[in-house]
């Protein structure tokens, strides 16, 4: 049974992963993405000229004037939208036209449209943000120049080199991030970039060197898809990927770290919406509205999603939460191909919306996924109890699953789980002990931050699901397993297991 299961990574993209990736990161788990806003006071230091000319970019452009209610302004995260005057509840607080998104149709308008159709959206968004920012002259050189080189995000821990780049991101995060699934996800991530990346230099870049007249490197792609996963909205309607411009600035990051997110807010109200720009116009708007109202002087903040990992929060923007339900570890169990029951149990999992390999994630101070154990139990069927495989009770056994099946299938289960968490647990070089006075002392850079923060998390997670285990094996004796639940419902077992014997008259 060593093949039960494993325990890897996982990740939070809702777009930038195949449906069943192969020897790239494991599937994305798409989560919505509700966005909040709350507000701190604002400093009155005015923003880079680099700001003013976005700023009056916009201006000339007409997507702002003299009445928009926020303003761009330095704040304690670097740079955010701050508020020029009282804003209701649900007040709209910014709208941007469509001809200002840059999505896969502005791609397929501009020049590059053609040769880049075909590709995943990300990519050809992604080629499209390396050409304008390379260009001399670009219509979108007053954004392009506020957008950061990078963030804290952990998918720029380092250069990029082929040959090397496993190796030289381990170096970089192995002592720091040793043990962690983060690690292992930020490993994934990058290796798949630099895989779409040989594709597109291959098969887009070099044969159409009219449109990249100049060097694109993996650098340059890391780049673009560090900007998309951190600033771009999805799952808008009839919209998988756009940046839109202004409005990411409620999304902005430091020109080094940190970015404007409040973990303060916990509602999960919507606060933006597609509609048309009026009752006479085919136009759209991205409007943005505040569901809290905002005083003047204060900043609009916003809240990415309470669903979020810290470990996800790290990858996609570079920061943790102290919130103990954003620490979480994801179990990835599977049906061994081994297994001489491989067939029926696959079909079993299917028929209950499950497959070979299942993720589930365990959240901090939070039950276990209430599908977890039954898939457990059902990878773990063999032997007596593996009658339950047959046809006859292919409607009914994800309900005896639901139970425990016998004392051999449950003791297994938790013995397996517990050899598990030992193992993950070993891979980290510190207990959270030392983790925990790490955090106390303070002092710690941005990313060491991050790497302290999501290993104690990760570990507590672990230890949490160990005990739950270990409390489990402890308990063995007094379950009520399959065929005792049988014998009663034949009236041949008492209440209290007893076998009951009828007599003839």
């Amino acid at each position: 049974m060593a093949s039960l299961f494993t325990l890897v990574s996982s990740s939070s993209s809702v777009f930038f992963f195949p449906k069943k990736p192969q020897k790239t990161p494991p599937i994305v788990h798409t989560r919505r993405s509700p966005l909040s806003l709350t507000c701190l006071h604002a400093s009155e230091t005015n923003p880079s000229p680099p700001v003013q000319t976005f700023w009056k970019w916009l201006s000339d452009q007409g997507v702002v004037s003299g009445k928009t209610s926020v303003k761009p302004a330095v704040v304690p995260e670097g740079l955010g939208l701050v508020a020029q005057r009282d804003i209701a509840r649900n007040e709209p607080v910014l709208e941007v036209p469509k001809r200002f998104w840059i999505n896969p149709d502005a791609v397929a308008a501009s020049e590059i449209g053609v040769a880049c159709s075909g590709l995943r959206p990300w990519v050809s968004v992604a080629l499209f943000l390396i050409r304008e920012k390379l260009r001399d002259e670009s219509s979108w050189r007053s954004y392009l120049d506020i957008l950061p080189e990078y963030t804290n995000s952990t998918i720029f821990c380092a250069g990029q080199k082929r040959s090397s780049l496993r190796f030289k991101v381990g170096i970089i995060l192995g002592n720091s991030f040793a043990g962690t699934q983060l690690l292992n996800t930020t490993l994934g991530v990058k290796e798949y970039v630099q895989s779409e990346f040989i594709k597109v230099e291959k098969e887009v870049i070099l044969p159409h060197s009219q449109l990249f007249p100049f060097p694109v490197t993996l650098d340059d792609f890391l780049w673009a898809f560090g900007i998309l996963r951190s600033r771009a909205f999805s799952r808008l309607r009839g919209q998988n990927l756009v940046l839109i411009p202004l409005a990411d600035l409620l999304i902005q990051t430091r020109y080094v770290d940190q970015i404007n997110h409040s973990p303060s807010i916990t509602t999960e109200e919507y606060a933006w919406e597609i509609k048309g720009a009026g009752l006479f116009s085919r136009d759209q708007l991205f409007s943005l509205r505040t569901p809290v109202s905002v005083k003047a002087g204060e900043q609009v903040l916003i809240q990415y999603d309470l669903d979020k990992s810290n470990a996800e929060l790290a990858l996609d923007y570079g920061f943790v939460e102290s919130n103990p339900r954003r620490n979480s570890y994801t179990l990835t169990l599977e049906i061994a191909e081994s297994d001489p029951f491989y067939g029926d149990k696959l079909d079993i999992a299917e028929c209950n919306g499950l497959s070979e390999t299942a993720y589930f994630d365990i959240v901090l101070g939070q039950p276990l996924p209430a599908a977890m154990l039954p898939y457990l139990r059902l990878a773990a069927l063999g032997g007596a109890d593996a009658f339950l495989l047959e046809s006859i009770f292919r409607n009914t056994i994800w309900g005896h699953l639901e139970l425990p099946v016998s004392r051999a299938n449950e003791e297994l289960i938790c013995q397996v789980i517990q050899d598990a968490c030992k193992s993950a647990l070993s891979g980290y070089l510190t207990t959270i002990e030392e983790d925990e006075k790490l955090i106390e002392e303070g002092n710690l850079s941005p990313r060491r931050e991050i790497a302290v923060g999501v290993r104690a998390g990760e570990k507590k997670v672990l230890q949490q699901i160990d005990g739950i285990f270990r409390e489990r094996e402890k308990e063995l004796d007094e379950l009520e397993y399959y065929q005792e639940r049988r014998l009663k419902d034949l009236g041949l077992c008492g209440e209290q297991g007893e076998i009951i014997f009828w007599e003839s008259k």
